[in-house]
């Protein structure tokens, strides 16, 4: 009976794969309290990798406030932050804006996190608040307790009552910053954009359409110019993309029956430190 035993607890251990024993990325990333002692670098893309040398928004500034601050992921490279602050100083010029209240940027060493993103694993993400940010001196208890707003309606076929001019403004002066791969919105709102733009439209070639992405905005920077070791989202397609969008919003208002020889999307694997860019061992380490 003991020989049997043993062979089948043989069998069962050699069919588990020996990447199940290797503790996960985001139990790493996400136990680091502080910023490496690394010059700020990203290493890997914006959904397989990590920030070293990593820069805090501060809590408050002169047209922010940062959000959630629980989550502890208001950090991100320097360049992130020099970009918050250009950005939030054009919405303190809007009607009804003092600034803007950010959301997640990244972890203090970026990597994977425990929950709610796929990226945001670089430092150059930034998701903002669709909530005009009225008042400035909100403490942290509020912080952790108010809400955004939502601007869609119709499953995000179109804008509800809550979109304004100064969103459009905003969007636009973002999507216009050199530093600005793409920014991802409901595809209402792209759509919404699109039909209001005038003159030189662009800017409109950076904003795409996502799901989700209705109480907030997100906002992707490019690779810092001296990062050779970050890898570069490829460039959006060419054009305004308003064709495509308003194809997307179509398909919400009117769906495409569904595909029956389609195949259930397989389960997201879950990131290990051998999955990361090998430097993203070094920014565990010290």
């Amino acid at each position: 009976m003991g020989s049997k035993i043993v062979a089948v607890l043989t069998a069962i251990a050699l069919t588990v794969s020996p990447v199940a024993a290797e503790p996960l990325a985001k139990e790493l990333f996400g136990s680091e309290h502080t910023a490496s002692r690394h010059t700020a670098a990203p290493f890997g893309g914006y959904a397989k990798g990590c920030l070293a040398g990593g820069a805090q928004l501060a809590e408050s500034g002169p047209t922010w406030q940062a959000m959630r601050l629980s989550r502890n992921r208001n950090w991100g490279h320097p360049k992130t932050l020099d970009f918050i602050g250009r950005l939030s100083r054009f919405a303190a010029t809007q009607p009804g804006w003092n600034g803007l209240y950010i959301g997640d940027i990244s972890q203090p060493r970026g990597g994977p996190m425990l929950t709610g993103h796929r990226s945001h694993q670089l430092g150059l993400d930034i998701d903002v608040w669709m909530l005009p940010a009225k008042d400035l001196s909100l403490g942290r208890t509020t912080r952790e307790n108010i809400s955004s707003i939502s601007t869609r309606r119709a499953n995000g076929a179109f804008v509800n009552d809550n979109w304004s001019p100064a969103h459009h403004q905003i969007l636009k002066a973002a999507a216009s910053d050199p530093d600005v791969a793409r920014i991802f919105v409901f595809p209402g709102a792209k759509v919404q954009m699109c039909n209001d733009a005038r003159g030189d439209r662009s800017w409109l070639r950076k904003i795409r359409p996502w799901w989700g992405h209705h109480y907030h905005f997100h906002v992707r920077l490019n690779c810092p110019s001296n990062a050779g070791a970050c890898v570069n989202q490829a460039p959006p397609p060419a054009g305004d993309g308003c064709d495509q969008a308003r194809e997307w919003v179509d398909n919400i208002l009117n769906p495409p029956p569904p595909d029956p020889n389609a195949k259930p999307a397989p389960p997201r694997k879950e990131l290990v430190m051998a999955d990361l860019p090998r430097q993203c061992a070094q920014v565990l380490s010290r």
